[in-house]
């Protein structure tokens, strides 16, 4: 399988803007490297149509993408089938798993809507609503092409949290407004719902089923069905963001930390963290 990242993106980005590894943004559809062969994703994608049409399959669904559509990808779908009109034109953004993470820190609302997009990746905005999303892509792109501001990257930040406070409101109102959810769909919420509320002491696939009536071989096909990750990565996602949340934003030791997060010691915190993140909590803290 072929992983789309934002450094394999940036092969491709010509004139278009990036931070790091991190961030890639691009004024022209055609030059994001989507293919009609299955890619994984290996980061978050959100892009707009602005003129004409494409279709995509993700997850062996596909999707028809029209004007004024904005099109939510999340880690680990998988996209196949991209083609465009002679016509379209749209913008894109890919960020890092871990860019996106700490975006959206301490806001697990959000991040709970955006699991919506697994199932319904593409949803039509007004006119109104449209103008305002560019908006925003062009007053991000504007700072990220400022290679002098000092604050470039934490700037980039603020601003793409704003954007996506608003996708997000707009993904609650398709959700609230959505057809009955299938009986799939409904366990996958609850189970993140409960995943939020108790990953802190609680990080047992067995437990969740448990609470949720159903057998953990039944809840790891159905998780995986809805949005090809296991309950564990569920559960792991969680539990690393709240770490990465802990260590740069409060003054508890790691130790500390470990004891918040009902770890039995702190070496057993540091292999969990090293194994899902790739560094130790320390050096992550000084990064």
């Amino acid at each position: 399988m072929i992983y789309i990242t934002v450094p394999q993106a940036k092969e491709f980005i010509g004139k278009n803007s990036c931070i790091g590894d991190d961030l890639a943004l691009f004024s022209r559809f055609e030059d994001v490297p989507l293919a009609s062969d299955p890619r994984k994703m290996n980061c978050f994608f959100v892009a707009f149509c602005l003129e004409g049409s494409a279709i995509y399959t993700v997850d062996t669904k596909e999707q028809l993408v029209r004007k004024n559509d904005v099109i939510v990808v999340n880690d680990g779908q998988v996209i196949s089938g991209y083609k465009l009109s002679p016509d379209c034109r749209g913008v894109a953004i890919l960020a890092s798993n871990d860019f996106f993470a700490e975006i959206i820190k301490e806001v697990h609302e959000i991040s709970q809507l955006f699991l919506f997009a697994y199932s319904n990746p593409v949803f039509n905005l007004t006119d109104d609503k449209a103008k305002v999303f560019m908006e925003y892509f062009d007053v991000i792109k504007s700072k990220v092409d400022d290679s002098n501001h000092h604050f470039r990257t934490e700037l980039t930040m603020s601003l793409l949290k704003a954007m996506i406070y608003d996708i997000g409101n707009e993904i609650y109102q398709k959700q609230v407004n959505s057809p009955k959810r299938t009986r799939a769909e409904a366990i996958f919420n609850d189970f993140i719902t409960l995943v939020k509320d108790n990953f802190q002491h609680e990080r047992r696939v067995s437990w969740y089923g448990e609470q949720l009536g159903i057998t953990p071989k039944y809840l790891s096909e159905t998780v995986k069905h809805i949005s090809r990750r296991t309950p564990n990565d569920w559960i792991d996602y969680y539990v690393t963001l709240e770490i990465r949340v802990l260590l740069k934003n409060t003054t508890m030791s790691i130790k500390e930390i470990a004891e918040h997060m009902h770890f039995p010691n702190q070496s057993f915190l540091g292999k969990y963290f090293k194994e899902h993140v790739g560094i130790s909590p320390s050096k992550y803290r000084r990064s």
